[in-house]
């Protein structure tokens, strides 16, 4: 067993670890899409339970699922990129692989949970003109939501090759904080709505989102933030009340995270506007 025998084995062995570690971040986005499939599956049993007039707590239960899976799907798409860029197995073909992945979870999954569970309960039991309009409404605001989310997906992946993109912000809502907004309501109120009037409000809150992920305004994207160095130890006291909180609360905790950051970039753009810019320089006239 000479010594190029042994340089190699050994060469063959790290190309393996290395091919294992490209693999899994992309096992983290699988598990986004098994989240957002299941979303969509539970969904439709709702929207069956729902329509068959029976066991209203089955359709509930089901509609909730459909909220935690996308909830759990955000996880997994946070945990996919941070485990690429700390192991340095970030490519092309896992930045692709993670947007189509992205367009099922947060794209397909809660625009259809938005229709079943905000839109289609007042449809069939009211049944008029007016609720006929809007069900045609609404379904083509949901469709846009897809859209939209899908076009803020391809303008990500366009921006985040430039070398002079801030990493600080994203621009325009994410979509998987656009997919929160969705589920933490569904999770929050767990009943779907049969009043025509909250269903016209809810029609309106998708189509905000869907504005908001076009939009160009700026959302933090904590990138930025390096996780080695030394930090207070009040932030790890606050990490910690907020995992208590989701786990106790996760209702009014979830609702609340995700309308704080819906809301932060129109907050922040607002601040922009009224706060004074600094005044310009005065001209040096030549004498």
């Amino acid at each position: 067993m000479g010594p190029l025998y042994l340089a190699r084995k050994s060469e063959n062995g790290r190309l393996g670890i290395r091919r294992g570690v490209y693999i899994l971040p992309s096992l983290f986005t699988v598990g986004t899409l098994v989240c957002g499939y299941f979303a969509i599956l539970s969904t439709v049993r709702g929207a069956q339970l729902l329509a068959a007039g029976a066991a209203s707590g089955l359709a509930l239960a089901a509609f909730d699922n459909a909220a935690k899976a996308i909830g759990c799907a955000i996880l997994f798409d946070g945990l996919d990129g941070q485990i690429a860029r700390l192991t340095g197995t970030a490519s092309a073909f896992g930045r692709e692989f993670d947007s189509l992945a992205d367009v099922t979870a947060f794209g397909v999954a809660p625009a259809l949970l938005a229709y079943v569970w905000g839109i289609r309960g007042v449809d069939e039991i009211a049944g008029t003109d007016l609720i006929q309009h809007l069900r045609q409404a609404a379904w083509i605001i949901t469709f846009a939501y897809v859209i939209c989310g899908a076009a803020r997906l391809a303008r990500f992946n366009i921006d985040v090759v430039k070398p002079t993109s801030d990493r600080r912000f994203f621009v325009g809502l994410p979509i998987p904080a656009a997919a929160g907004v969705v589920a933490a309501v569904v999770h929050w109120l767990k009943m779907p709505v049969t009043i025509w009037e909250i269903s016209l409000g809810w029609t309106v809150a998708v189509g905000v989102l869907a504005f908001l992920m076009v939009s160009r305004m700026r959302y933090y994207s904590f990138k930025a933030l390096d996780l080695g160095k030394r930090r207070s130890y009040l932030i790890l006291v606050v990490i910690g009340l907020v995992i208590w909180g989701i786990f106790f609360y996760s209702e009014p905790v979830l609702l609340t995270l995700s309308l704080t950051y819906a809301l932060s970039g129109i907050i922040l753009r607002i601040s922009s506007k009224i706060r004074p810019h600094p005044p310009a320089p005065e001209e040096v006239h030549a004498s």
